[in-house]
């Protein structure tokens, strides 16, 4: 592994030099830098490049999407509260049967530890997934090989899962992360929806090489319009924006991505300038911790998925001018975050905290926050991390190709 990492690092000094020096944002994504996409799209044409890893794990990705699918809510074999197929079904992971009781009524929580009679076959959350994980690799697959197969594929996805009124999801999410014995479903389900920036991504790039029907895109255009407006109505949708954890920052991350895409930008503009002082400030203390994250089981988990919305959202801030990641504090900011997190990138470094199941994924997941941060803001200190980085086969690696110099 050390003579792969070293080679990819000799491999790509003048690739990666290029992209940080001129790493900005651009608008033609809303979700990622087209102009990073480009060039690694050059450079893949070229044997000896570092991207051969992550493109070859790509392309077998997607050569497997061709078979699988399509996908739909009505493959589920239980049935939401409302009687209606067409409506997204999904359990509360972490809640389990009561052992005290009979009928195991109402579930109890144990945090942390997911609930397998969550992810099976009666409800809609893993096969959401995997449609989203295939649209995902199918359309960067189309972009950097441009095999018109992989496109075809990814609309045939799209329109069974979002256009298709046989097939079709209903735009809302009533009764996600329900728990039985206590409500048929909760706010903190529209985190299981955060994919909605593949979709997005997935759109953007099929309809730039006019690989989109034109009936396929109004259709998801209408199914996203309604969507975003499920999200900024209902009781759950105004639930959520009130979290103070990493719900809420991917609430809010959610919510831009949608208003970007669909135009209005003003809206997005509204809700970003509003991050720090309702995300950030209450979030993050002075010494950079994240006290709402690192009270739970997985604490290092947590304090990424929480940092890692606030990246985006600060992504999505440079777009449209609102500054959020050199804001700072005398109390809590964003670079204060990452300072915090930063010595536990060294293996030596023992996380003090309680972190549920494998801790060397965790650290995997620690550093490929730091290296997108540094890929998506031009951060060169996270990019000195790349080299770091295990899993040379990760598609990430193409979408935020920040390497160290």
């Amino acid at each position: 592994m050390q003579k792969t990492v070293t080679t990819y690092m000799v491999s790509c000094f003048i690739f990666c030099v290029f992209v940080i020096a001129n790493a900005q944002v651009d608008t033609t994504l809303t979700n990622l830098n087209y102009k990073d996409l480009v060039l690694v799209k050059k450079a893949i044409t070229n044997e000896d490049n570092p991207f051969v890893p992550a493109y070859t794990s790509l392309i077998k990705q997607a050569n497997k999407a061709l078979l699988e699918g399509p996908f739909s809510v009505l493959q589920k074999k239980g049935l939401a509260a409302s009687g209606d197929k067409h409506d997204y079904l999904s359990l509360a992971p972490y809640w389990w049967p009561d052992p005290e009781k009979e009928d195991g009524l109402p579930w109890i929580r144990k945090d942390g530890k997911v609930n397998p009679m969550t992810k099976g076959d009666n409800v809609d959350d893993p096969v959401k997934d995997k449609m989203v994980n295939n649209v995902k690799v199918l359309s960067l697959a189309y972009f950097f090989s441009e095999k018109q197969a992989y496109a075809e594929k990814a609309n045939e996805l799209l329109k069974v899962w979002f256009v298709d009124k046989a097939t079709r999801m209903n735009p809302n999410l009533d009764h996600a992360q329900g728990i039985p014995g206590k409500n048929s479903g909760r706010g903190f389900g529209i985190i299981e929806f955060s994919g909605v920036a593949h979709i997005i991504t997935a759109i953007e790039i099929l309809e730039h090489n006019k690989a989109m029907p034109k009936n396929v895109k109004a259709g998801l255009e209408d199914w996203l319009n309604e969507y975003t407006t499920w999200l900024q109505t209902s009781e759950f949708g105004i639930f959520e924006k009130t979290r103070s954890n990493n719900h809420g920052s991917l609430y809010d991350a959610q919510l831009v991505s949608l208003l970007l895409f669909l135009d209005r930008k003003e809206e997005a503009k509204s809700v970003l300038n509003s991050v720090f002082k309702e995300r950030i400030a209450p979030q993050i203390e002075a010494d950079g911790s994240q006290p709402h994250e690192l009270k739970r089981t997985k604490g290092l988990t947590y304090s990424i998925l929480n940092l890692s919305a606030l990246n985006r959202l600060a992504f999505y801030g440079k777009k449209v001018g609102v500054d959020i990641w050199d804001k700072r504090s005398e109390e809590g900011d964003m670079q204060k975050a990452y300072d915090f997190l930063f010595p536990y990138l060294d293996e030596n470094n023992t996380w003090p905290y309680e972190q549920l199941g494998d801790m060397d994924k965790a650290l995997e997941r620690l550093r490929r926050l730091f290296v997108n941060s540094g890929s998506m803001l031009g951060i060169s200190k996270h990019c000195t991390i790349a080299p770091q980085l295990k899993d040379v086969e990760d598609i990430q690696q193409l979408m935020y190709p920040c390497i160290a110099e």
